[in-house]
């Protein structure tokens, strides 16, 4: 029986991180699957609080890749992002008539492991991306011809 070579897999963690797990989840499921370029982007955009702690992770985790591995970062794919639940501190907020409230201030372990992406997924962005830069000159070309002006025209 043949084993298949085992992937490379790069891991960062962030532990008690000041936000719950439930609204982190929220975030991390626009950014598994993807390149860490798209998500770097899908994070920058987002509004959420936990999108600026993600991307710290994320970008510790492409920092171990290129350090640890030699890998290059842009070439790389959230494999799995999770984030789990961490303590929760316990507090009382005071109420009318000698009453207390609980508050419950949740924290999270948030995990991100990344991969390098498939190598025909690669090539074929290369060449799209190859295509794009030979139609660019042609387009400039015809769009950087002079054209004669209306009052050039008049004046003549």
């Amino acid at each position: 029986m043949a084993t298949a070579p085992d992937k490379i897999t790069v891991r960062a963690q962030a532990k008690y991180v000041g936000i719950s797990a439930r609204k982190a989840r929220v975030v991390l499921e626009h950014v598994r699957g993807r390149t860490v370029p798209e998500a770097r982007t899908v994070l920058a955009f987002t509004q959420r609080a936990a999108a600026r702690d993600i991307e710290k992770v994320l970008r510790s985790a492409v920092s171990n890749a290129e350090a640890n591995h030699g890998l290059i970062g842009d070439e790389l794919v959230v494999h799995a992002a999770f984030a789990d639940e961490g303590p929760t501190l316990k507090r009382w907020r005071a109420r009318a008539r000698g009453r207390v409230n609980r508050i419950r201030k949740r924290s999270c372990h948030i995990t991100v492991i990344l991969e390098p992406a498939a190598r025909e997924s690669l090539t074929g962005r290369r060449r799209v991306r190859a295509e794009e830069k030979t139609d660019k000159p042609n387009s400039e070309a015809s769009a950087s011809k002079p054209k004669a002006s209306k009052r050039k025209e008049a004046a003549v």
